[in-house]
């Protein structure tokens, strides 16, 4: 890829950088299975669920999402809810458990051709950014040992301190590009996510790249990516 029209690219952190979208949807599966479990009528969870109501989006939105996709009304309770808490609140918090539980068990590793792009991106004057709706973002970066590479992260904490609404809105990236200091238009957003994608495409940026890790290169393509990959190893300059 020619990254000299480029000042900056804009990465989502889990399936773009670190395979911690497979956790996520482990841990997703299980707390929403659990749920459904004790209800009649509700056909299990599905990764097809995941990528249509959950993938990239701030946690609470996730619930949110696929709760109404079922008809299922619960209270939204506060972030403060215990795990165990029937609310919107409650089930966000007892996913991000599981989730925690399972990187402080087995850790995580970036994908070898992000890594691979993140180094020869390094060798240019383009800068890096993380745009995640996981307020995780900071430890799976120190985790995965690539924490140093990113002078700007804009993840859940940053949006939610900063009243920023999450993807697929694009404001989150948008800040990411501002505190740059580039404009959209030479900045490309990196994305495995629907809704992250459409984020892309709604902030106009100067260019879109959908990374296929499940979602499908058409679904991606429809939700605005002007290039589907499937490792960024295909982006080095």
């Amino acid at each position: 890829m020619d990254w000299t029209p480029y000042d900056a690219a804009l990465f989502d952190l889990d399936g773009v950088l670190t395979p911690t979208a497979t956790v996520h949807m482990a841990a997703w599966s299980e707390m929403f299975n659990d749920v459904l479990a004790g209800m009649d009528g509700q056909e299990p969870y599905t990764d097809a669920d995941y990528y249509a109501y959950v993938d990239g989006k701030p946690r609470y939105d996730g619930v949110r999402s696929f709760l109404a996709a079922r008809g299922i009304e619960l209270p939204e309770g506060d972030p403060e809810d215990p795990p165990e808490a029937e609310t919107v609140c409650g089930l966000g918090n007892r996913k991000n458990d599981a989730f925690n539980a399972v990187l402080e068990r087995d850790g995580v590793a970036a994908y070898p051709g992000s890594l691979a792009l993140l180094r020869a991106l390094g060798e240019t004057t383009v800068q890096l950014a993380v745009v995640s709706s996981s307020k995780n973002a900071p430890a799976v970066l120190a985790a995965a040992g690539i924490a140093d590479l990113f002078p700007v992260v804009v993840d859940g904490a940053v949006a939610s301190a900063d009243g920023l609404p999450g993807k697929p809105e694009p404001d989150t990236f948008l800040a990411a590009a501002e505190r740059l200091g580039v404009t959209k238009e030479r900045a490309v957003v990196l994305e495995d996510a629907e809704s992250g994608v459409a984020a892309g495409r709604a902030g106009d940026f100067g260019l879109v790249v959908g990374v296929d890790r499940g979602a499908g290169e058409q679904t991606l393509r429809e939700r605005g990516a002007d290039v589907v990959v499937t490792d960024l190893e295909e982006l080095l300059p």
